[in-house]
């Protein structure tokens, strides 16, 4: 046991097949989009990436999702190829930069199926386990023989230039609902030959591809199987089946690593990238299960948010090893900090899913509260400012907060003036969900804390005028003051039973048994669950139709919100146009064009935030150095407020 932490079992080494990893914490696969979006070849900024991966003490690094065939196989933009014996050059140099930091090098292989981006298709036709009844002849293939046959050898093919690059490990992706993992699941095969109908059947083709890799790549390479121990819809793979099939597969791979979710439904699909709204350790139930019935290693993963979680995890006996990507991306330095007894110091992440969403359209990954990931090439590190600036930084919100901490640490002269008594700005209210007290709020703790502790000059509850300002004699000012709440012109909108979703939140206005929300983006949707969580009757109205309503997240986040609010019953009047407010309610107009009338005994505006030109305006014109980022610039989420404060403060 280190003297340093309270984590014996995460710190300790474990030997699996031919690796010995330094402690049981490893990267999760990551596509970080830094490949060639065209070719998939190595970049400078995929190289720089994973070595930024290694440097973070896991003992395992892994790309994820690289296809066997650029064609048929790819469900990502920006992955690694693998796929001609050309790549295994640019693979040596990921291999190299990875073993650098004493740390193993995995690549997931896998081959799309049903899910291959339909750009890379080029007109062919998408391979399939089974083509059921539904599915286009004219775009899904139920390969046979041949078929099986190809893909195998291009899984054999990809494996020897991965040995040949001097990685340590493939990981075969069978997970989720690709190809691989749609032979085994009955969902998506209801074949009546040999590879169909029987469970014995259903693992025929996985067992023969695991088996084809084993003989190509010998020992030269530890081979992991990633598969949903879990797929959450009906009539799926069930847990003995799980278990039967990793037993048989355990003739052939070294470790399991035991995922959750079906990418082909939308209430499952949250399984596979969990957001702040399912629960924490979601797999650890059935995967302590597995372990106990298989003689291999299982890595455990899924919502495993901290250190302290992940120590329990495996004191328990629960699993071998845990995999985590997004709590290491937020805070890269994790690892060490959790080494070294800091864990209280790490960077909560979010549970967003921000970082996935430049990925999945070939775009370099980015989080929410780290801005310099990916960017790593870009920003290798913060280098001092040339000269020393006097700043002053208006608004103690995410925007300000982030703005304050990395002026500091560039070597400025930061003084902080924020309106309210105390920091956070809208962070205080964008926390106030039930399901955010292990991510946002303690960001917003944190974000306080590494902003009071800075080295910044902070002054809270003093109105910044252009007096105020002019006073503080700054270089530059950096306008980071936020926005107002839109009101629009609807008849009786000043009604005192209305209030904004900010003081909803934050409960500083009496809040009635009948709740309606006016308005239903994010904020408002919520602020309504949170709401009807605590008890109130809520029902919200929106002007857009259900199908457009919360599309600016990730489908994980966004089916996920969709069940908490069918779970607390919050009623929604969707494609509803708000015309006025009176004695019997909110008057809107419907789909019908006919008038409706919803009363309540609380109104919530939430019709978003917008801007303060005037204040802008005036602020601009006290010296020639004035920046506007998050909010006061243009009204987004905590992403886009981190990541615009940090690109103004990283140059000045």
């Amino acid at each position: 046991m280190s003297k340093f932490n309270n984590l014996p079992h995460l710190f300790e080494p474990i030997r699996i097949g031919r690796m010995d990893l330094k402690n049981r914490l490893v990267f999760s696969p990551v596509v970080s989009g830094h490949a060639t979006i065209r070719d998939g070849e190595v970049t400078d900024n995929l190289v720089d990436f994973v070595g930024a991966q290694a440097r973070t003490g896991v003992s395992r690094v892994a790309i994820g999702a690289t296809p066997v065939d650029f064609g048929r196989a790819r469900d990502f933009f920006g992955c690694l190829s693998v796929t001609r014996d050309t790549d295994i050059a640019g693979v040596r140099r990921l291999a190299e930069e990875v073993h650098r930091y004493d740390a193993k090098f995995s690549v997931e292989l896998l081959h799309a199926g049903r899910i291959a981006q339909p750009e890379a298709l080029a007109g062919r036709r998408a391979y399939v386990p089974w083509r059921a009844p539904d599915m286009d002849p004219e775009r899904f293939m139920q390969v046979g023989e041949t078929e099986m046959d190809e893909v195998i050898t291009l899984f054999r093919a990809a494996a020897r230039r991965l040995a040949e690059a001097n990685v340590d490990e493939v990981l075969i992706h069978g997970a989720h609902g690709n190809f691989v993992s749609g032979f085994l699941s009955p969902a998506t095969n209801q074949r009546t030959d040999n590879y169909g109908g029987s469970f014995e059947n259903r693992a025929r083709f996985p067992l023969r591809l695991l088996k084809a890799v084993r003989e190509e790549v010998g020992t030269s390479l530890n081979i992991e199987y990633r598969i949903s121990q879990n797929e959450y819809a009906e009539n799926t793979i069930t847990l003995e089946e799980v278990i039967a099939f990793l037993k048989e597969a355990s003739k052939y791979i070294d470790s399991a690593h035991l995922s959750g979710g079906w990418i082909f439904d939308p209430n499952w699909i949250r399984k596979m990238m969990p957001s702040y709204c399912e629960p924490r350790c979601l797999n650890i139930e059935r995967t302590a299960i597995i372990k106990n019935n298989l003689d291999i290693p299982v890595v455990a993963v899924g919502n495993i948010t901290t250190a302290e979680a992940a120590e329990d995890i495996l004191a328990k006996g629960q699993a071998d090893v845990i995999a985590m990507a997004r709590s290491i991306l937020a805070d890269m330095e994790f690892v060490k900090k959790a080494y070294r007894g800091d864990s209280a110091g790490v960077r909560p992440c979010l549970r967003c899913i921000e970082c996935a969403a430049r990925p999945a359209i070939g775009g370099g990954v980015r989080c929410a509260v780290n801005p310099l990931v990916g960017r790593e090439t870009k920003y290798p590190a913060l280098f001092r400012a040339e000269e020393k600036k006097k700043i002053l930084i208006i608004g103690g919100g995410p925007a300000g907060m982030q703005a304050a901490q990395i002026a500091c640490k560039r070597g400025h002269d930061v003084t902080l003036y924020e309106r309210e008594p105390e920091l956070g700005g809208r962070l205080k209210e964008a926390s106030s969900l039930f399901k955010k007290d292990d991510t946002h709020k303690r960001y917003l703790d944190w974000d306080i804390a590494m902003t009071r502790s800075c080295g910044a000059r902070i002054v809270c509850g003093v109105e910044v005028t252009p007096a105020v300002a002019a006073a503080e004699q700054p270089d530059i000012i950096i306008n980071a003051s936020g926005g107002l709440h839109i009101i629009p012109q609807i008849p009786g909108i000043d009604d005192p039973n209305v209030i904004t979703v900010t003081e909803a939140d934050l409960k500083t206005k009496l809040i009635g048994t009948k709740v309606v929300v006016m308005g239903g983006g994010i904020s408002g949707l919520e602020c309504a669950i949170q709401l009807a969580y605590e008890g109130h009757d809520v029902s919200i109205v929106d002007r857009l139709p259900m199908d457009k309503l919360w599309r600016e997240v990730m489908n994980e986040l966004r089916s996920g919100l969709i069940e908490l609010k069918e779970l607390y019953n919050v009623k929604l009047i969707d494609s509803a146009e708000i015309v006025a407010l009176g004695d019997s309610g909110v008057e809107y107009r419907g789909a019908d064009g006919i008038s409706h009338f919803i009363k309540g005994d609380t109104y919530v505006s939430s019709f978003g935030i917008t801007p303060n030109r005037d204040f802008n305006l005036a602020i601009r014109d006290v010296l020639p150095e004035v920046y506007v980022v998050g909010d006061a610039r243009e009204a987004s989420n905590i992403f886009w407020a981190n990541m615009d404060a940090f690109n103004v403060a990283v140059e000045v």
